[in-house]
């Protein structure tokens, strides 16, 4: 008799056969890194900006998707650095202000650069991924920035034979252990005080990580993502940001993620979205000092799902190294 693990495994090899290894991991807080899906996005930001974070979906179900990364990344140039995307000077300005929208200039011609390291589960499946980007930021208006950028790395995929119950079933006769295959994105990202516009293209390389032969002769299997925000003004101190995400694969469904963050002063921030046939989420955030920050996000399961688990939680602790400037919240990446 099946466990619920091998179960889970089996009924994804039927709808694909490399559904689960072939898809890069989702998140929520996709507002909240923008690096992980944009290579383009690296050094946006004054000092180095690291997050810790981490995914558990549809909890309370045996071999669930389980997620887990490190992404790093900061700018390079020293007048950029010094000098700052904007003409404010040490000790921050909340960029949540009015002032701030009317004060901000771009930032000068720079470089960046940074790392991610992810890890995914799902049944059976577990895929790891190591990636390098690099960007450049071009200032091409008063207070407007176009960057572009290109990640590379290696990504691993292992069918873990050891935790299913029947390993010489004739299933998975044809599937191998394990595929390690290089990586390749590109991205461009255009931002000011009020905006921010993206579109980037993952696994470029098509389907190198396939396990069995047919899947291989199937390709096509990159990923493309469009996103946009813009930050409305309430008040003095307080603002609302909108924010959509589309992504695309093909022979997969087509998701949408449509989310809006308020967000108090420098300190704390609340939000919701909606996933398109899959959940509704809530979120929340705080920016504890200039060194760390907390956001926290819960997904209530609307598809077939539902019936079989619980919603998803994803964490993330953010760290800001060498933050000169001491400032609370993130002044271009919102």
């Amino acid at each position: 008799m099946y466990t619920k693990s091998a179960g889970l495994l089996f009924i994804c090899l039927s709808m694909a056969s490399v559904l689960l290894a072939q898809q890069r991991p989702q998140y929520t807080q996709y507002i909240f890194n923008g690096f992980l899906m944009n290579p383009a996005v690296a050094g946006i930001e004054r000092y180095a900006d690291v997050k810790l974070g981490g995914r558990s979906q549809w909890h309370g179900l045996e071999g669930a998707p389980q997620t887990a990364y490190l992404s790093a990344h900061l700018p390079i140039g020293a007048r950029h650095i010094q000098d700052g995307a904007t003409s404010f000077g040490e000790g921050g300005y909340n960029p949540y202000s009015r002032g701030y929208s009317h004060r901000y200039r771009a930032s000068e011609p720079h470089h960046g650069a940074g790392i991610i390291v992810q890890h995914d589960r799902a049944a059976q499946f577990v895929r790891t991924d190591a990636l390098v980007a690099y960007a450049y930021h071009l200032r091409i208006a008063e207070t407007m920035n176009l960057s572009a950028g290109i990640n590379a790395g290696l990504s691993q995929v292992r069918l873990d034979m050891a935790g299913i119950s029947t390993p010489n079933d004739p299933v998975l006769a044809n599937y191998a252990d394990s595929r390690v295959a290089p990586e390749l994105g590109l991205g461009l990202w255009l931002y000011g005080a009020r905006f921010f516009a993206g579109i980037s293209a993952q696994q470029l390389l098509g389907n190198p990580l396939a396990f069995s032969d047919n899947a291989q002769r199937m390709g096509g299997y990159q990923q493309f993502f469009v996103t946009a925000g813009y930050k409305l003004h309430l008040g003095s101190d307080m603002a609302v940001v909108p924010s959509v995400l589309f992504k695309q694969m093909a022979r997969m469904p087509f998701v949408g993620d449509y989310n809006v963050k308020l967000a108090f002063r420098d300190r704390l921030w609340v939000g919701g979205g909606y996933r398109n046939h899959e959940s509704f989420s809530a979120m929340a955030g705080i920016n504890i000092s200039a060194l760390l920050n907390l956001s926290y996000s819960y997904d209530f399961s609307t598809g077939p799902v539902r019936t079989l688990a619980h919603g998803s939680h994803e964490v993330v602790l953010g760290f800001l190294l060498n933050n000169r400037y001491r400032v609370y919240c993130p002044q271009v990446m919102f």
